[in-house]
Parts: structure tokens; C-alpha cells; sequence
């Protein structure tokens, strides 16, 4: 028995007392959420020996991704998909262990801050890319090109579904 027949059958269960009940629509967000837990779970272990979590994996990558290593907190909350509130307190975090900098916006502005990565930052994340880059290539192993390349597309188009129900 796979990891995932017991919740298919718990769906397979909801449909028989709820016949209107779409089923593959609830196995592909079921096996989205599945995917996530996996993911986060193995990430974590190898950020763990670098002493980050996948959160703070997630706002140091988005600076190192950046062309300048740096972005404002606003598109780093959207970016994430974290509140302010939230991107505040894990980037005090990043700031106080010396990977973050907060610095005047380049613009004049002096009510906004730009986030950057520090020389420190930037040696972190490449010291942990070859473990992230081992556990990636393990989840894309057995595919072919075109196929990562279908699954993205129809992975994109979920999300724009999602995106727009809400």
C-alpha cells in the first residue's frame, strides 16, 4: 500500500456519501499538499546542518535570486507569500545572525528600507546550494525534459486556477 491509498480511499469514501464530490480535484490538491510536506520536511534537514529552516531558506534565496541580492520587505512579503508582519520578524532574524542587511532605500525614501544580503548571507547560501541542488535533482530524477516542462505548465495553470478562486 502507497503512502497516498489511504487518502485516496478517504476521498473515494466522500464521494460515495457526497456522489457531486470532484474527486480529481481533491486527489491533485491532496497530492500538492502531500508534495509540500515532503519537500519542506527533507529541505529542513539539510538547512538544518547550515542552522537555517526552510522559511529563512525561502527569504535568502529570494535575495540571492534578486539581480542586486537585494529587494524591499513589500515585494518579499508577495514574493513569499508571507504577511509583513511575518516578513519583519524572520528578517530580524536574518539580521541579528549577520545574513541580512536592512539598508536606506537607493531612491530617497527614507520611510522604506531595502533588504540585502551580506557577504556572510551570500556564503551561506552557496555553501547550502549543493545539498538543496542534490535534493532537487533527486524529486526531477526518472523525468524527461518535456515532461518537467508539461508538469511546470500544468502546475502554473493550478495555481492561476487557485489563485483566482480565492
Amino acid at each position: 500500500m502507497g503512502s497516498f491509498d489511504a487518502t485516496e480511499a478517504r476521498i473515494e469514501h466522500t464521494r460515495q456519501r457526497y456522489p457531486d464530490f470532484p474527486r480529481d480535484a481533491a486527489v491533485l490538491v491532496r497530492l500538492v499538499r502531500h508534495i509540500h510536506a515532503q519537500v519542506h520536511d527533507r529541505a529542513n534537514v539539510v538547512l538544518r546542518a547550515h542552522g537555517l529552516n526552510h522559511t529563512d531558506y525561502g527569504i535568502l534565496m529570494m535575495l540571492y535570486g534578486s539581480a542586486d541580492n537585494a529587494i524591499n520587505p513589500s515585494q518579499l512579503g508577495d514574493a513569499a507569500g508571507e504577511k509583513s508582519a511575518n516578513i519583519t520578524r524572520i528578517c530580524n532574524g536574518l539580521v541579528e545572525r549577520g545574513l541580512v542587511d536592512r539598508v536606506a532605500d537607493p531612491g530617497g525614501d527614507r520611510r522604506k528600507v531595502v533588504l540585502s544580503l551580506t557577504p556572510r548571507g551570500r556564503a551561506l547560501v552557496e555553501a547550502l546550494l549543493p545539498g538543496m541542488k542534490a535534493l532537487l535533482d533527486g524529486y526531477t530524477r526518472g523525468f524527461q525534459a518535456t515532461e518537467l516542462a508539461q508538469l511546470e505548465r500544468l502546475l502554473k495553470r493550478f495555481l492561476d486556477n487557485a489563485e483566482a478562486a480565492g
